[in-house]
């Protein structure tokens, strides 16, 4: 198993030299520097601690600093564990880029999903609003707590009701990576991505596999589409 940290920026849509459209969501992925590698005899799991992002020695605590100076670094603003065998080959100072994902593989990616605070019922679980006509003061409750006569002494576990809505750890499987771009640093992964734009992800291999993926068509670069339009027009004046 392989796995990257990346920031979400976005969802755009891009096409196939055969018109073919893709919904897909940016994916920053800057260098993961290696900053600690993990084993089992001295930590007892197998992991490899990484930094993203660099920022100024001014802004990072003394923790922070003794991390990145021991791992020959520069400061970072954020630190996370990648697990996986393949991933194991690295050492402190190496960095990681999206170079380890190919164009039309499959993996899974874990974001914190949006919070949305205190939320009822009916926003949080979608259930069905009271009458709101001839006098009801009952239109967005929670409803009957009644267990059918089964442990009426208690509310069941599992119960849906108000409370802290978002702000989870939320994984969607089986996506496909539209095209993975290590000199530019970013990849294009088809469909939605939990989290709000800015927010970190992590890359993995999938967990599940699926019978049979689905088939990417080659995207048009428009970057040299730009520069030839640029290049006749110039030429034109001329």
């Amino acid at each position: 198993m392989k796995s990257i940290l990346g920031r979400k920026m976005g969802m755009t849509q891009v096409f196939a030299e055969d018109g073919t459209m893709y919904a897909v969501t940016v994916v920053e992925v800057l260098p993961n520097v290696v900053t600690q590698v993990k084993t089992k005899e001295k930590d007892g799991y197998d992991a490899l601690q990484i930094g993203y992002e660099d920022k100024k020695e001014s802004r990072a605590n003394k923790c922070e600093k003794g991390i990145d100076l021991k791992a020959g670094t520069t400061c970072k603003y954020h630190h996370a564990e990648l697990k996986g065998d393949e991933m194991m080959n690295y050492k402190v100072g190496d960095a990681i880029t999206c170079e380890i994902f190919k164009t039309g593989e499959m993996v899974d990616v874990v974001g914190t999903s949006k919070g949305h605070g205190y939320a009822g019922t009916v926003k949080r679980w979608h259930h069905h609003i009271g009458p709101k006509g001839h006098g009801s003061g009952y239109h967005r409750g929670q409803g009957s707590f009644a267990n059918n006569g089964r442990c009426n002494n208690r509310v069941i576990p599992g119960k849906k009701m108000s409370g802290h809505m978002g702000n989870q750890s939320v994984t969607v499987l089986n996506l496909v990576i539209v095209e993975s771009n290590a000199e530019k640093g970013y990849m294009l992964i088809k469909g939605a991505l939990p989290g709000p734009k800015k927010s970190l992800v992590l890359v993995r291999t999938p967990v599940k596999t699926i019978k049979k993926a689905t088939a990417v068509k080659p995207i048009i670069d428009r970057s040299e589409k730009a520069a030839e339009v640029s290049a006749t027009s110039e030429s034109t004046n001329e």
